[in-house]
């Protein structure tokens, strides 16, 4: 069959044997289990699944376990009737029966307590769930695919996971590898990413010299192709240059290849001193008006929050003093969520 990637990148020997695995796996109804280090993509792994599947016309409904909840998870997987709880003013389906007929794709299911895993096991066993608040038993036809960047087997070992619904999920294990272990296809990631991040800018597709990519190479990069992504986004936006040097590259890249960041000719050069409000002017200067011109402010800084933090929203969050919710939201409103 010819595999519809949905967009994932890449030729090395490490993800052409997943292609493999995910060419057979993806046309049965078989539970799997994708593994991988934050930040490599089991989303999008998890997204050619189900476009390679006899689902692929039915719903694929995501839900990120770990970023809901554990009060409203319940309600959110299965649903609630009306009065089950305060402001459960109408019934609500939940993400399975949304899901009918498709594949729902469980995220970071060992965030889930335990509590939740036993309702979990039973819709892989019974394919019956009922709703928060319900008595009614609902069936539902859907292929159930969990992710993870824990190791589960040490999550059961210490009683944080139930094992009997971790040999349910992990019929099929697929793992996604670290980006560190792709070799050239970090080259490929970041042209791709530069391409499409220059080109929402409206700008030339900035170029990268060989130095540059032998320490794109040489880098460990421990977010993976999230952190390489983000990178490619701020250099599109800070980058002076049409093509990107090395001194212009992070400290931590500098660092992480075992090299000392050149020092910059002056203070100023790295930021002027004290704080300097904009004015009315920077905005004529760019020919903005002022929603356009806060717009690019904040993506900036959203940018900035993120490499600083190696794309985990968490930490982002905090540098910014705002929510994670609301940081999510803002990524989205952007384009800028990454998988």
């Amino acid at each position: 069959m010819d595999l519809n990637t949905v967009g994932i990148i890449g030729k090395s020997p490490a993800l052409t044997s997943v292609f493999t695995v995910l060419s057979k796996v993806a046309p049965t109804d078989s539970t799997v289990l994708v593994t991988g280090e934050s930040g490599t993509g089991k989303e999008l792994l998890v997204r050619a699944l189900h476009a390679n599947s006899r689902r692929h016309s039915k719903p694929f409904v995501p839900v990120n376990c770990g970023a809901i909840p554990k009060e409203l998870l319940e309600s959110e997987l299965f649903g609630h009737e009306k009065g089950a709880f305060t402001h459960a003013i109408r019934n609500r389906a939940g993400r399975f029966e949304l899901a009918d007929g498709g594949t729902i794709f469980l995220d970071e299911i060992g965030e889930m307590d335990l509590s939740l895993q036993v309702k979990i096991l039973r819709v892989l066993q019974e394919k019956e769930f009922e709703r928060v608040g319900g008595t009614r038993t609902l069936k539902v036809d859907v292929r159930i695919v969990a992710a993870t960047n824990r190791d589960l087997e040490v999550e059961v070992a210490a009683g944080r996971f139930r094992e009997d619904l971790f040999y349910r999920l992990n019929v099929i294990p697929l793992h996604l590898p670290p980006l560190r272990e792709r070799g050239d296809d970090i080259l490929l990631l970041s042209e791709s990413f530069l391409e499409r991040f220059c080109s929402q800018k409206e700008r030339k597709t900035l170029g990268i010299p060989q130095e540059s990519r032998e320490m794109f190479l040489r880098y460990g990069w421990p977010g993976n192709v999230r952190e390489l992504e983000n990178l490619m986004e701020r250099l599109s936006i800070l980058c002076d240059h049409d093509v990107i040097h090395p001194e212009d590259l992070p400290r931590k890249i500098w660092e992480g290849v075992g090299q000392a960041p050149p020092l910059p000719e002056t203070a100023a050069a790295v930021r002027p001193a004290g704080f300097v409000w904009p004015a009315v002017s920077d905005l004529k200067d760019r020919s903005m008006g002022l929603k356009e011109f806060l717009d690019e402010i904040e993506e900036r800084l959203l940018t900035e929050a993120l490499g600083m933090a190696d794309g985990v929203k968490n930490q982002a969050a905090e540098i910014l003093g705002i929510k994670r919710t609301t940081l999510i939201e803002k990524l989205k409103k952007k384009n800028m969520l990454g998988s």
